[in-house]
């Protein structure tokens, strides 16, 4: 794909103004060990969307919103026939998250669209700018959910429905912030997707790379479950006679990590939730609810760890007259990426002589629901030591400055494209 001209080949972002805006950012919902809590739909979320579309708006883009919140942000292209080159990703943040997860992805497309104003270059196809509504699924079950309902997994009244822990739907949240807008879900039609994301894992770092190009993302399935027993006497209960959910729990967790590690060197699993009902120092835990997250590249394997989870369950509730429910709430299956944008991403890499490598999606992204729709694309930055979902999560300013830069190449290549 040869779409750049001389005055696009040497163009790069400004690497400091990118810089800046992630710390600015950052002050929405900072937390005092140096990350973020910025939950979708809070009032912290409120707040950086609010940033976001003014930023949007400063820059000659025009800004619309949907009726998930959803916020794009488009720069006209001179053929406002062609569908636009989307890029983006999420504000929103883990409890305990950090500056650039989604972050970068966001604010990188910003960033080209500002270094393209500054350097007075119109593109063939507009651009659009996407900042997706709850892609963490923190605060409201299944993570993804805006991009999801776009791709048409979810209608539009299904996902408002869904409620937080404390019985608040995602309309009403939407509503208390003000971001409920008016555009139909689906409506903007776009005709790729590149998502620039740190890497939230440790490959590109151990190797030394800048770059990953992502051929695709791994399958993902979510459970909810619950160990039943019986709530008894701490100290007049002999231990023969116990029906605990906690060791029952204790033990599936051990089978959880035995069925993984059965699929190394590709598949994860991972309990990261556990409520005991109705706690107590001296009582027998009676009910335990739990979390149970699978993921790996293949359909095939995600398929048999459900499978022998369901086995171990059911022996180890038979074993210790317990019951075991598990109850799969959702599932993604692995994606494959748009060879061609791919292609797109790597040709921009290597235009910019960046050290990259081909690799995997480990973490589940929009980008990821959006391939099922449109084609699409993923680019990677390193992160420090593999770190994410956490306060301590770091990238340097030169990584994210190559991103962005392959970024707005990959971009432009796409939007100055032949016409189909």
């Amino acid at each position: 794909m040869t779409a750049e001209t001389p005055k696009t080949h040497n163009l790069r972002i400004d690497g400091s103004r990118l810089w800046s805006t992630l710390m600015e950012t950052a002050r929405f919902g900072a937390t005092p060990a140096g990350g973020l809590n910025r939950l979708t739909l809070s009032e912290e979320d409120r707040a950086v969307r609010d940033w976001f579309r003014d930023a949007c708006e400063a820059a000659g883009l025009e800004v619309g919103t949907d009726a998930l919140g959803t916020q794009f942000a488009l720069r006209r292209g001179r053929d406002m026939s062609r569908k636009p080159i989307a890029c983006g990703s999420h504000l929103d943040t883990q409890p305990t998250g950090g500056k650039f997860d989604g972050i970068l992805g966001v604010l990188a497309g910003l960033e080209v669209m500002r270094s393209l104003n500054d350097a007075g270059i119109e593109t063939e196809a507009p651009l659009l700018l996407v900042n997706w509504t709850n892609e963490e699924g923190s605060r409201f079950a299944p993570a993804m959910m805006a991009s999801a309902a776009y791709a048409g997994a979810f209608t539009t009244e299904e996902i408002l429905a869904k409620r937080d822990a404390k019985g608040v739907s995602v309309g009403e949240a939407l509503d208390s912030i003000g971001y409920r807008g008016c555009e139909a879900v689906g409506a903007r039609e776009i005709g790729a997707f590149v998502e620039l994301h740190i890497e939230q894992g440790p490959i590109l770092e151990a190797e030394g790379r800048t770059i990953g190009v992502v051929e695709g993302g791994q399958g993902i399935a979510w459970f909810d479950g619950t160990v039943t027993g019986f709530e008894s006497h701490a100290g007049t209960t002999p231990m023969p006679r116990r029906r605990d959910a906690m060791l029952g729990l204790a033990e599936f967790a051990l089978a959880v990590e035995r069925v993984a590690l059965a699929h190394a060197p590709t598949a994860v699993a991972t309990m990261g939730e556990a409520e005991i009902v109705s706690p107590s120092r001296n009582v027998v835990p009676g009910q335990i609810r739990f979390t149970l997250d699978l993921r790996d590249p293949a359909s095939p394997v995600l398929d048999a760890m459900e499978s022998a989870l369901a086995d171990a369950a059911a022996e180890i509730a038979a074993r210790r007259n317990l019951a075991i429910a598990l109850t799969r709430i959702w599932r993604k299956e692995p994606v494959p990426f748009d060879p061609r944008l791919v292609a797109a991403v790597d040709g921009a890499a290597e235009g910019l002589g960046l050290s990259r490598r081909r690799m995997v999606s480990g973490a589940g992204h929009d980008a990821c629901n959006l391939a099922g729709c449109m084609p699409a694309a993923m680019i990677f930055v390193p992160c420090k030591d593999g770190v994410s979902h956490n306060e301590a999560e770091s990238a340097t300013p030169t990584d994210c400055a190559a991103g962005a830069d392959v970024l707005l190449h990959t971009l432009v290549a796409l939007a100055n494209a032949p016409k189909a």
